[in-house]
């Protein structure tokens, strides 16, 4: 029962470009991240197919790449 797995990466990347790029708010990437898990219970792809181990561990990568991405955009924005 991994917690992580190689779409894990795809996460960060994609949180990470979201945090760094745009100007969302914690609480809207929490509804897209949430509502993205909650949502690939019912999609009838094998890649939704997981754990639910691995759903937090997806949803963890999500706030540390969203977080760090925050961090360089606000430390860009402060030179």
């Amino acid at each position: 029962m991994a917690i992580v797995n190689t779409y894990s990466i795809v996460h960060f990347l994609i949180w990470f470009m979201v945090g760094r790029y745009t100007k969302i708010t914690w609480l809207v990437f929490m509804i897209l991240s949430l509502g993205w898990e909650l949502l690939e219970l019912m999609l009838p792809f094998e890649f939704a197919v997981e754990s639910l181990g691995n759903k937090l561990g997806d949803i963890i990568v999500n706030m540390i790449g969203f977080r760090l991405g925050l961090r360089i955009r606000n430390k860009s924005f402060n030179k």
